[in-house]
């Protein structure tokens, strides 16, 4: 028997294309997503920038994303009217599905709209607070549990852990050259922490990370004064071509935050490489990591230093299994419709 198709709108921020030329986790999660509701015959639009690459209906809000453009100096304009758009195009879905955080909920609640909305972001900032309380009947989805944890009265009706396409990255089972650093260079994601471990176990470290305007004071002031060495190579900002050989060539990866991760997208992507992830016990890293499969966990820099000779003894095969089994885009969207098909159902017992 199969999949009874699905209407379903895809609403995506606007700050990168679908999917990302460089780095963004949401815009790279929705086209994975959307890629694979399709394939499985549902009907999707996606709402995003013109320039996104998608085998579902396009409708390009902006011509281009807004963050690499010059031209962009209020980036709300561009997602209030992707929202009219969406009101425009709202007899033609069973569903819309959105990932633009709380912009739309006013919206949602004036036309009683079919919808879920992922929540991607950290969830524990006071600004916010009140506002979920004004919308607590709000359907929304998390993407750990631990995401929950500031806002545990919001209308969740379901947890859903991203996932990548299967074949999007071949694994490497070669014990791997240097350690792995990549994301933002952020105070929370503590890529100091990463050179400080590289340093004290004496192994390169490779950092691929973006430096945002937000952060570019803490990159000249914290990180620069550290990459004064030969053990540490910063390559910026990477695109997806290069993910493959960053990762695989890797002894492990370095994922030291400090911030409570909503999911940390890097630990899957490193896994589906056959790389280990030595993660900090932060957010969403137990929930995501099975220690001594996919990786270890750690609490202390010197806990993470002796753990790379571990890593270096992991069987790789295992940490490429270990993603398969649970993080594959296929697995994520067969959720989602899962998800989508309830809200449908309960719905209509209201109606």
């Amino acid at each position: 028997m199969g999949v009874r198709p699905v209407r379903i709108a895809q609403v995506s921020p606007l700050y990168e294309s679908v999917p990302p030329k460089l780095y963004g986790g949401t815009e790279r999660v929705v086209s994975y997503l959307t890629e694979e509701l399709v394939k499985m015959g549902h009907d999707v639009t996606l709402f995003a920038s013109a320039d996104s690459e998608t085998s579902a209906r396009l409708i390009g809000v902006c011509p281009s994303a807004l963050r690499l453009s010059k031209d962009v100096i209020d980036p709300l304009a561009h997602h209030v009217l992707m929202l009219e758009k969406v009101i425009q195009h709202l007899k033609e879905f069973d569903i819309i599905h959105f990932h633009i955080d709380y912009i739309h909920f006013p919206l949602i609640r004036s036309k009683k709209i079919r919808s879920i909305t992922t929540l991607h972001g950290r969830l524990d900032i006071g600004d916010i607070l009140p506002l979920y309380k004004e919308f607590r009947e709000i359907p929304v989805v998390s993407i750990s549990n631990d995401q929950r944890k500031p806002l545990p009265f919001l209308n969740w009706v379901g947890t859903v852990y991203h996932g990548i396409p299967r074949d999007l990255y071949k694994p490497v089972y070669n014990k791997g050259q240097y350690l792995a650093f990549i994301g933002r260079m952020s105070p929370e994601k503590r890529p100091d922490l990463a050179i400080e471990i590289a340093k004290k176990a004496g192994i390169p470290l490779k950092m691929a990370a973006k430096v945002d305007d937000a952060n570019r004071e803490y990159f000249e002031s914290v990180v620069k004064p550290l990459l004064n060495t030969e053990l540490v190579e910063f390559i910026g900002e990477i695109g997806e071509a290069e993910k493959n050989e960053f990762f695989g060539n890797a002894i492990a990866m370095l994922f030291p935050i400090d911030w409570p991760e909503p999911f940390g997208l890097v630990m899957i992507e490193s896994m589906a490489c056959g790389t280990p992830v030595i993660a900090r016990r932060c957010g969403s890293v137990p929930e995501v990591m099975k220690d001594g499969v996919s990786g270890f966990i750690f609490e202390e820099v010197d806990e993470a230093v002796k753990l790379i000779e571990k890593a270096m003894e992991i069987d790789r095969k295992k940490v490429r299994a270990y993603f398969e089994d649970r993080f594959t885009a296929d697995r994520m969207a067969r959720d989602y419709v899962a998800l989508y098909n309830e809200q449908l159902e309960t719905l209509k017992k209201v109606a």
